[in-house]
């Protein structure tokens, strides 16, 4: 990955917005800051006023991990869509139906294991299609994934399981991916390309997918094996990015 503010950067953004483009972005680690508490997650004023400028020019998504009805209030913006629960949660066309029905023996697992998790510092949070254990708070990392491991034995291969930051996912096998939900979105909005901005491992799914005429930057230069085209230091840097995109979409 090359940094986005470099010659070869510039000239992806410039080439990307003659294609008005469908920008879309993940949340938690890219619109907003990681935070210590998930429920005091929201986006900086700076990006919000970014967002909503480009919001009324070209067609805005957000593709999150959250539940839409979680992440909705915490914009501060209008986007043209909101899809959640990483990619399963699409409010045009419902989830897939068996998206929640395939989490409920692992939520009689979590009844029977709290105790255990409670020990571990786990936090257990039900988006309904998703669930995800929160390990940021326990004193003991090690310990509480150990605990995570003997709560998901025997669980797949009815159930998908992936990592973040400090968080253990685990979704219905065969639900739409943010690959897949980016894929219809620019269906839907009829888009010829793409912009998306994501942090973690389930934005991976949107970077292998990429065609060469899209912009994938994701936040943060620590995994070298990003399929991004591009990265940004942090979340902080993408107020400047939101910038250049509208100095573009402007002289377009």
């Amino acid at each position: 990955m090359r940094h986005l503010f470099t010659e070869d950067g510039e000239k992806a953004i410039e080439s990307v917005m003659r294609q008005h483009p469908l920008l879309a972005f993940d949340f938690d680690g890219t619109l907003a800051p990681i935070v210590a508490r998930p429920h005091d997650a929201k986006v900086p004023d700076i990006v919000c006023r970014g967002l909503v400028q480009l919001a009324q020019r070209l067609p805005v998504a957000v593709i999150t991990g959250r539940s839409v009805a979680d992440v909705k209030p915490r914009l501060g913006f209008h986007p043209h869509y909101v899809i959640g629960n990483h990619g399963a949660e699409d409010p045009a066309v419902g989830p897939p139906s068996t998206a929640s029905q395939a989490l409920d023996s692992l939520r009689h697992r979590i009844v029977s294991h709290a105790d255990a998790l409670k020990r571990a510092g786990v936090e257990v949070e039900d988006k309904l299609y998703s669930l995800a254990l929160h390990y940021r708070l326990a004193p003991d990392a090690g310990q509480a994934l150990l605990c995570i491991e003997e709560l998901l034995q025997g669980t797949e291969p009815a159930l998908k399981r992936f990592g973040g930051k400090c968080v253990v996912n685990i979704v219905a096998t065969g639900v739409p991916d943010k690959g897949d939900a980016l894929a219809l979105l620019l269906q839907r909005c009829g888009a010829a390309a793409a912009v998306f901005v994501g942090d973690d491992v389930n934005d991976e799914a949107v970077f292998m997918r990429a065609e060469p005429h899209w912009l994938t930057v994701k936040i943060g230069r620590e995994d070298p094996l990003s399929r991004a085209m591009f990265f940004l230091d942090s979340d902080a840097e993408l107020a400047l990015m939101l910038q250049k995109m509208l100095a573009l979409d402007g002289a377009i």
